[in-house]
């Protein structure tokens, strides 16, 4: 359901780098498309005990126990109400699938390597700069791109999963009602951004 690398340079866009982009608060991020399965509306999110605050507990995704967290407060930044544009964006990282609660979603940008630049101190002093790997330039916009394998901890995360085991089986969980799985539009980067409300990554480009 993700784009790999290989079919990236046979598009003829070896040297640039695709990103999801979305926003939590008044902050614009992006994490590489190859680490995004979906992304989905907010759903039931069944609450595990004993976990890290930022860990927000567990959905039912096609039968799948999936750990959700509140990337916000993971980030250290405010987390927000649950709105329409809330969404859950499912993540592969290091062969453990994940749920981040984002504000919203919005669109796929390409970023040449000469957009990307160094994340100022006025980001940094914001987020621990670990989880950072730069930040994408586009005209006034910029736009914070994480390193998952660093914000997710993987040991922790695999907890929450363990732990699950004494709450509810899969089938007992309440079933995610809408998985948005339309195919990824990618944008150019500095482009108009896809409808927020409709587009996300689905499946695999053909």
């Amino acid at each position: 359901m993700s784009l790999k690398s290989e079919d990236k340079k046979e598009d003829g866009v070896g040297d640039e780098r695709q990103v999801v982009i979305f926003r939590l608060g008044d902050e614009e991020f992006g994490v590489a498309i190859e680490e995004v399965r979906e992304i989905n509306r907010i759903s039931d999110i069944t609450k595990i005990p004993n976990t890290p605050s930022y860990i927000k507990g567990i959905i039912n995704l096609r039968g799948s126990v999936i750990v959700v967290i509140d990337l916000a407060t993971k980030l250290g930044l405010p987390s927000k109400e649950h709105d329409n544009n809330t969404r859950i964006i499912v993540i592969d990282v290091g062969n453990t699938i994940t749920g981040m609660v984002v504000d919203s979603a919005t669109e796929v940008l390409r970023l040449k390597a000469d957009q990307i630049k160094e994340a100022p101190n006025a980001i940094t002093k914001k987020i621990d700069a670990d989880y950072i790997e730069g930040v994408g330039v586009i005209g006034e916009r910029l736009l914070i791109l994480l390193n998952l394998a660093k914000v997710l901890d993987a040991k922790e995360i695999r907890k929450a999963v363990v732990s699950t085991k004494d709450i509810k089986k899969p089938e007992e969980l309440p079933k995610n009602p809408v998985v948005e799985e339309k195919a990824a539009e990618e944008k150019v980067a500095g482009s108009d951004s896809v409808d927020k409300e409709e587009k996300a990554i689905g499946k695999k480009s053909s």
